[in-house]
């Protein structure tokens, strides 16, 4: 039904909670108290592990007690022994004893025990139910197991509601998650409203927001009815780069069954946020389009886009009022952390998040975090860890990792060298840290971290000390270029690959960069700005490892080293940095498909020695986006003050 073919089986097992620790009172300073408090602290502890083990033992003991019942009870079914029941089905009967069947589902208790039915009655008809499903259930309400594959998941589902039996219900929303893609996402959330499954409508509609781009070429996206469409493309979550995606999917709904479907145009078209298209897009593809233009109900709604169109450009979005749903930038799907740095002569702990489909900066310090400047940052699996830096006393070995959900940050393992003006980077699961400066020399080492043992480990060291540089990771290998080995700023670049542990040299790049930024962008890897030993840089360079060749790309606005480095919605960003004369909170960004670059907002605060990543999907986005009041309500206040408008279309 839904392109799925894997199999999982569900295996429910009791557990028991983790007892609370106890508190002891604090304890008076003198010496003999101390000894006192950590003898007394250790028995209390010796005995919390007592407690701790025998709760587990005895847990323990009661699970294998119930699985072996259950195995017992198992084997007389099978053998039709001490049976009380037969539930019959299509003309199918299943033996079973009806206080295990209670056990699992609220259904055949209700049956067994309800007044209208005899007690003794020992055989029980039910109607509408698979033969196949049944026995299934049955066989789970033994052994807590049941095979969920993509031929029975479908029918299984609906049983399991039928009979209120919770685990199957787990077990096959759970199977549906793990299976969602763009061809029978739409489908599993319907699937999922229409037997009350929440958890899993709330994972297949989110996957619906998150892939809308792709997910509206699907087969699935033409059978929407109009209220499912309007409720997707009016959502702020909708992951869209552009609305001219949204105007097209609305086309191409309509036109799927135009007789049908034609007039309802005019219900979809303001939940187009048309003020964020192009103007020439606007004018040729919705303004001029024959759908549009036949409708008498679309002309309020094109004036009124036309005008706030207008004043966008005249006011810009930093000055939008978000409340106009025309106006009104979409949640993003990627945010860009900015973390740490210099500012005002001494290291930061500020984070701001970039919201780039509404250009603003909101600020998200946790001021119980300490400052770091010249460290690394990186994002995986959930997590931001900042690695190395330093607080202007101390050179830092330690990681420190940031979970955006909770926004509370933890230590892990520290590193084996201190590095300050450390290059990190991100592949296949591990986050690499290379060079550096400990304090007392530029370093050519380099170490992995593996978050699933929190261990670092020493890899090849690299050919040539590096301080200051700056890494990125494309097509299953590590690059740093640049950087500064105590005499000179570097022109050299190399790459590494984990499968052979070697660094190899590549071409070397055409200016010196150390405070360099490097990012992987277009399949090619980027090299900008920097110091060349006498100014800072406004120049780049892109990487080709095909060809093992460096070309120009066009240059920033602005000079800048040791500044912040990432690709957001498919432009190059950088940000703040050192101009040769003060730290700043410009911001830029370069789109290789214009081979231009354009200002974007400012931070809010002056710094360098910053660094930067992005963060995907995160439940919480809202918390890291520029806020988005409530669109205004009705909508046909809209289209109302767009009539009286003195705008002609």
């Amino acid at each position: 039904m839904w392109n799925i073919h894997n199999s999982q089986s569900l295996d429910e097992h009791s557990c028991c909670s983790k007892p609370a620790k106890c508190l002891g009172r604090r304890a008076s300073k003198t010496p003999l108290n101390r000894v006192y408090y950590r003898c007394i602290r250790q028995g209390m502890n010796e005995l919390e592990e007592m407690a701790t083990s025998t709760k587990f033992q005895r847990c323990n003991m009661e699970r294998k007690m119930s699985a072996m019942t259950c195995t017992i009870f198992n084997e007389l079914r099978l053998e039709t022994k001490l049976c009380d029941v037969v539930i019959k089905v299509n003309g199918i009967e299943f033996n079973a004893h009806k206080n295990i069947l209670c056990g699992c589902s609220s259904y055949f208790r209700a049956l067994f025990t309800s007044g209208w039915n005899n007690v003794e009655k020992q055989v029980y008809s039910i109607p509408g139910v698979n033969p196949d499903m049944m026995r299934l259930i049955i066989e789970y309400a033994y052994t807590r197991s049941v095979p969920v594959t993509a031929e029975n998941v479908e029918p299984l589902l609906a049983a399991a509601d039928q009979f209120c039996i919770l685990g199957i219900v787990r077990a096959c929303c759970d199977y549906l998650e793990a299976q969602l893609c763009l061809q029978n996402c739409i489908g599993i959330c319907k699937f999922a409203d229409f037997y009350s499954c929440p958890d899993l409508r709330r994972q297949a509609y989110l996957f619906i927001l998150h892939h809308f781009e792709m997910v509206r070429f699907s087969e699935e996206f033409m059978e929407l009815s109009l209220a499912q469409l309007c409720d997707i493309i009016e959502k702020d979550d909708l992951n869209v780069k552009q609305e001219d995606v949204v105007f097209e999917a609305v086309l191409r709904w309509i036109n799927h069954s135009p007789q049908d479907r034609k007039a309802h145009v005019s219900v979809l078209l303001p939940k187009v946020r048309m003020a964020l298209m192009t103007a020439d897009y606007f004018m040729n593809n919705v303004k001029n389009n024959t759908l549009v233009k036949d409708n008498d109900d679309c002309k309020p709604i094109i004036i009124s886009a036309l005008k706030a169109m207008y004043d966008l450009n005249m006011n810009g979005p930093s000055n939008t009022d978000f409340r106009n749903p025309l106006t009104r930038p979409r949640l993003p799907y990627a945010i860009l952390l900015a973390i740490g740095g210099w500012s005002g002569g001494s290291p930061t702990n500020g984070i701001e998040a970039y919201d780039a489909r509404a250009d603003r900066w909101v600020n998200v310090t946790r001021e119980e975090e300490s400052p770091r400047a010249y460290h690394g940052a990186a994002y995986l699996n959930g997590f931001v860890y900042c690695v190395g830096g330093f607080d202007r006393v101390d050179y830092f070995n330690s990681v420190r990792k940031f979970n955006p959900v909770t926004r509370t940050w933890h230590q892990v393992a520290p590193m084996h060298s201190r590095r300050c003006y450390v290059s990190v980077a991100v592949l296949d699961g591990c986050i690499y840290a290379m060079g550096g400066f400990d304090g007392y020399v530029r370093l050519n080492t380099a170490e992995c971290y593996e978050p699933e043992t929190n261990q670092w480990t020493l890899i090849a060291p690299m050919h040539e000390q590096r301080s200051d540089a700056s890494a990125t990771t494309l097509h299953g290998k590590v690059y740093i270029c640049g950087g500064f080995n105590g005499n000179e700023c570097l022109f050299t670049a190399e790459s590494y690959s984990p499968q052979t542990n070697q660094w190899t040299l590549t071409a070397p790049m055409r200016s010196r960069r150390s405070g360099v930024g490097v990012i992987a962008y277009a399949e090619q890897v980027y090299a900008v700005g920097g110091f060349d030993g006498a100014n800072r840089l406004r120049n780049a360079e892109a990487y080709n490892p095909l060809t093992n060749t460096w070309r120009t790309v066009p240059t920033m606005f602005n000079p800048r080293s040791n500044f912040g480095i990432e690709v957001v919605d498919d432009l190059l960003f950088v940000v703040g940095g050192f101009n040769g004369f003060t730290t700043t909170f410009n911001v830029e960004c370069y789109d290789e498909k214009t081979e231009e670059w354009y200002d974007a907002h400012d931070m809010g605060i002056f710094r360098s020695a910053l660094s930067c990543c992005v963060v995907h999907g995160l439940p919480n986005v809202a918390q890291y986006a520029a806020p988005r009041d409530s669109l205004q309500s009705p909508r046909e206040e809209l289209m109302l003050s767009a009539s009286n408008s003195i705008l002609s279309v």
